[in-house]
């Protein structure tokens, strides 16, 4: 994968297509785009023309598509942000690879690993880069916990627990016609687990390696749509370190959490990774904790990252083949493989 980025090494300006324009790219990560020196946003496109025009007009973008292929094609556009519902991922992806134009697609990589190893194959005989937004890796709260783990504060890490619970939407109690693309896993993968963990998992193994072990129990205790809501699992990472989560999309509001807690020889280190709580962490010489601010734009470090990494001057480890385990873990999780 990083030959690919040779290719590209020459890119000083990057136009880009976007292809889906829903609420993700409000805020977390479309105005970024236009941050970035050598930089900007070129044509919008959405299957929904009203939705398409929209964006654009909004947000000062000249072109706007409702096809696809036509904004691959468009000889302006030179790299492909993706930024749809899982299941069209891997269709996208691959279009815009084959067509010479690198991708950065939203997480999940795809909504399941078999489309996630096309999507490895198609890049590398391409010689085209698919970036992935696993944008908490760059976030300095994360790099924050990561620097923490390195400096042996916590001692050797023994295990971790993950527990992530939140009571029903509002949404959730819809009829099934009506209920949002996550809870429908032929576009989703996999309902509101395939949505959320996936940046708990990929965290996890961007501080302790692949997860090549993974074990999983779903079920569907509240009844309120088809896809499982509570999910528990078992982790073993390559270097033999285990530990557990548990997800439950049902709770009661006063069992809501998200929290990981890693456990040490030395001590203790627990964090969120939605709500962005402070970093705690405690040892025999007490409790230190820590509130890190992110930026504006959440997606902006890991894009300005992607970008130089187009542009010749910097890479970004945050590609297709780095994704892919994350996508591995789920399929094994929910019983998909």
């Amino acid at each position: 994968m990083r030959s690919a980025c040779i290719i590209f090494a020459y890119m000083k300006e990057i136009s880009w297509g976007f292809i889906g324009c829903g609420e993700v790219t409000e805020k977390k990560s479309g105005p970024a785009f236009n941050e970035v020196a050598g930089s900007h946003i070129e044509a919008v496109m959405s299957r929904s023309e009203k939705k398409a025009r929209s964006y654009a007009e909004r947000h000062g973008i000249h072109k706007w598509y409702t096809d696809a292929q036509e904004i691959i094609d468009d000889p302006d556009v030179n790299a492909i942000y993706i930024a749809t519902p899982p299941a069209a991922h891997a269709t996208y992806a691959i279009m815009a690879m084959r067509a010479g134009k690198p991708v950065y697609v939203e997480k999940p990589l795809a909504a399941t690993y078999d489309d996630c190893v096309r999507i490895n194959r198609v890049s590398g005989q391409t010689g085209v880069p698919c970036f992935v937004a696993y944008y908490r890796r760059y976030l300095p709260y994360f790099q924050k916990v990561k620097e923490i783990i390195r400096s042996g504060k916590i001692g050797k890490v023994m295990t971790f627990q993950l527990r992530f619970s939140c009571p029903p939407r509002d949404l959730d109690y819809h009829t099934k016609e009506k209920q949002p693309w996550r809870l429908q896993t032929n576009i989703s993968g996999g309902g509101y687990f395939y949505d959320l963990a996936p940046h708990q998992l990929d965290l996890l193994q961007d501080f302790f390696g692949v997860i090549t072990r993974a074990h999983g129990y779903c079920v569907n205790r509240g009844g309120l749509y088809g896809p499982e809501d509570t999910v528990s699992a078992v982790l073993q990472f390559e270097d033999g370190l285990s530990g557990s989560g548990s997800w439950c999309f049902v709770g009661h509001e006063s069992a809501k959490e998200d929290r990981i807690e890693i456990i040490g020889d030395k001590g203790t280190l627990s964090f969120s990774v939605y709500d962005y709580a402070p970093i705690v962490i405690n040892t025999s010489e007490g409790e230190q904790s820590f509130c890190i601010p992110n930026p504006p734009y959440v997606q902006l470090p890991i894009i300005k990252s992607v970008i130089e990494d187009m542009q010749g001057i910097g890479i970004c480890t945050c590609d297709s083949v780095s994704a892919t385990p994350t996508n591995w873990v789920m399929d094994r999780i929910l019983g998909k493989l």
